[in-house]
């Protein structure tokens, strides 16, 4: 029994920080407290702060302690069109449920309406953000997750709209199950490596439904980017995983479904190109695995520059594009294999399920579109289809080097 005694009175004494560890603080009317701001000033490490149904008009909240901030119903923050709402700066917060609403557009600083500097660990869950310039921004922040939010952007011009998730020098992070519509960026990565976006939709942005810049061994899957300003833009970035991706109706004179310029050492498979005026553009990207994708109805389904090299496209469906591949060369250095092609009209005698003759993809008049943009106008005339007659029967302009030496016969079961 007298032993017992020391764990007694340690018991005793950590009593106090456990009880304050699992405190609870309700902000509203009827709560605890009335405002946000109290409760933060009041909140120990890992206090639970439930926010009462109400609008909350008070300047920008400093989450500077582990905390988690939870809405008990219709919960809107209002910044007033002159403010950062939040700003978190501790490790382990939790953003559950809360609607942010008016942040004006600056010119002098990135504002935002949740703005996560230098921390770790926080979960950004099932929020709404309206009318605001930037929403969620992370500023060197690591193993944070997005996920489940609503971004309904202002849909202004470009210079007076921010980014729906904007990440800056981060790691692992993922973003998740987030519904994105008329922001600037509906996703934008710069410096971020390690991290995961998936399973989003974000359509009817601006500039990019996707954009990142400077982002190594990031993986975007089962995402789909719908009629945006210019679809999805991947650059001067290594390993990175694109796979099951929808890009579809983004359309327009600058338009594709993703733009892919100083790419390495990258996967893009199972992925859906469809109605872009170029589904994918690849300008000086090497060493990429372009597979079991589908291009269909696009104007462009491929345009790949004689600047990309080593690239590899197997097993792809091209149907029903005005021109399946384009270039600016006569030379390539990428490589089409067993990919099926609806304009194939070879055959298949020893009915293997492969062409006996090659397929040239790139046509005559899709070279001389590319110089003169003009041309586009005698698409559907009879000297068009004598032109690309004259070629296939005596090809000697369209690149050697991009033909499909084993075409599928039937669309492939991808």
């Amino acid at each position: 029994m007298i032993r017992s005694l020391p764990l007694v009175l340690l018991a005793a004494w950590l009593a106090p920080g456990l009880a304050s560890a699992q405190a609870t603080l309700t902000v509203g009317p009827e709560g605890t407290v009335q405002t946000l701001t109290e409760a933060l000033d009041r909140a120990a490490p890992g206090t639970d702060i439930r926010v009462q149904p109400g609008v909350y008009r008070e300047p920008t909240l400093e989450v500077d302690t582990p905390v988690s901030i939870t809405a008990l119903g219709e919960v809107v923050l209002d910044g007033e069109g002159e403010r950062t709402i939040l700003r978190v700066t501790a490790d382990s917060v939790t953003i559950r449920g809360l609607t942010f609403r008016n942040v004006e557009a600056s010119f002098v600083d990135d504002r935002a309406a949740l703005l996560v500097e230098e921390a770790s660990e926080c979960q950004i869950l099932e929020n709404r953000f309206e009318n605001v310039f930037f929403a969620v921004y992370l500023a060197e922040a690591s193993q944070c997750d997005v996920i489940g939010n609503v971004f309904r952007g202002p849909d202004v011009n470009e210079a007076r709209a921010g980014n729906a998730i904007h990440l800056w020098y981060s790691r692992h992070i993922t973003v998740r199950d987030n519904d994105i519509l008329g922001h600037r960026d509906g996703i934008y990565f710069e410096f971020v490596e390690d991290s995961v976006v998936e399973n989003n939709v974000s359509q009817g942005n601006l500039r990019y439904g996707l954009h990142f810049m400077f982002s190594d061994r990031c993986r975007y899957t089962d995402n789909v980017f719908r009629s945006n300003g210019a679809g999805v833009a991947v650059m001067y970035t290594a390993h990175v995983e694109m796979t099951g991706n929808v890009f579809e109706d983004n359309w327009g004179a600058a338009a594709f479904g993703l733009l892919l310029k100083e790419i390495t050492d990258s996967e893009i498979s199972g992925n859906t190109f469809t109605r872009n005026t170029v589904g994918l553009y690849a300008e000086g990207s090497n060493r990429m695995q372009i597979s079991e994708n589908t291009f269909e109805r696009n104007g462009w389904a491929v345009k790949i520059m004689a600047d990309a090299m080593q690239n590899e496209f197997t097993q792809n469906n091209f149907v029903g594009n005005s021109f399946d591949v384009g270039t600016n060369s006569r030379q390539s250095y990428s490589s089409f294999t067993g990919n099926y092609w609806d304009a194939y009209e070879g055959y298949d005698l020893d009915r293997d399920g492969v062409g006996d003759v090659p397929f040239r993809p790139v046509r005559l008049f899709a070279l001389i579109v590319e110089q003169r943009e003009p041309a586009m106008l005698l698409m559907r005339s009879l000297f068009v289809q004598l032109l690309d007659l004259a070629e296939r029967v005596a090809p000697a302009l369209t690149p050697e080097t991009l033909v499909d030496t084993s075409p599928a016969m039937r669309p492939l079961p991808i």
